[in-house]
């Protein structure tokens, strides 16, 4: 049949089937069930993820395209702001969830893309005594997780930023946008629609950027969006990440979206 697995005319049994690895031979049992890629019979155990890929270690890679196209994950922040000093035009991607709308539909054209996915520090998650720091590459997913931890653990009026972010992020797109989107991504492209950016400006969130140089300065929200898709970065800057200060007592924060559907 099309769906890869044995036929379910003629006998009932299987009779001395060999698996795909030929070396276990499976009497007259009833299999447990079947590969839905292959047909292959899972007898006793199924599949687990090879070890050898889990505790494979990252390496920085460089990738060459077609047409000249060139593709680099760094590893390391000296790394990423050298690649970021030597291409200051270069394109950083993360959950690729705009640059791949701009390319695929406005023949946008981006020939060097610097993946920040695996930057160490761009992915930190800290519980500070004064607030909540987020590296800007922490998938939206990610931080959806640990705002719940935060509004567990902590004071209620501690949380109040923190529990209209995670309301919010209920609503926001699709879950698996929000597994590959940074919440740097979202809030560097400065989307007028953004449902985050104005919870940023009403939580008083604070921006660390970092130059070529290594230099940081610090950002509040409500600077950081100048207009229309335009944001305080200068040429070779890159947001390092978002601090949230815990609200203060008889201090309330919410938003209220409206829109056509329930998601996206």
């Amino acid at each position: 049949p099309s769906s890869g697995k044995p036929c379910s005319c003629g006998e009932h049994k299987v009779h001395n089937c060999e698996s795909s690895f030929g070396a276990a031979t499976i009497g007259e049992q009833k299999p447990v069930s079947y590969s839905d890629i292959d047909g292959r019979l899972y007898n006793e155990k199924e599949l687990i993820f090879p070890p050898e890929l889990a505790l494979r270690n990252d390496l920085p890679l460089k990738l060459y395209g077609y047409g000249g196209n060139r593709w680099y994950r760094p590893l390391i922040l000296s790394a990423l702001l050298d690649l970021r000093s030597l291409y200051p035009n270069a394109k950083l991607v993360a959950g690729n969830t705009e640059i791949g709308i701009e390319m695929n539909f406005k023949n946008a054209q981006y020939p060097i893309l610097i993946s920040v996915t695996h930057v160490h520090e761009l992915n930190v998650l800290s519980i500070k005594e004064n607030g909540l720091e987020i590296g800007s590459s922490v998938r939206l997913s990610k931080l959806q997780n640990i705002l719940l931890k935060v509004i567990a653990e902590r004071d209620i009026h501690e949380t109040s930023s923190c529990q209209a972010i995670s309301e919010q992020l209920k609503w926001f797109a699709g879950k698996q946008v929000k597994n590959v989107a940074s919440i740097g991504g979202n809030i560097c492209t400065a989307s007028p629609i953004s449902d985050l950016n104005p919870l940023w400006m009403a939580a008083r969130a604070e921006f660390q950027i970092v130059d070529s140089k290594g230099c940081i300065r610090t950002v509040r929200a409500k600077n950081f969006f100048l207009g229309y898709r335009k944001v305080d970065l200068a040429q070779g800057e890159i947001l390092l990440s978002i601090f949230i200060p815990w609200s203060r007592r008889f201090e309330f924060v919410k938003e209220f979206k409206q829109s056509h559907r329930r998601e996206d």
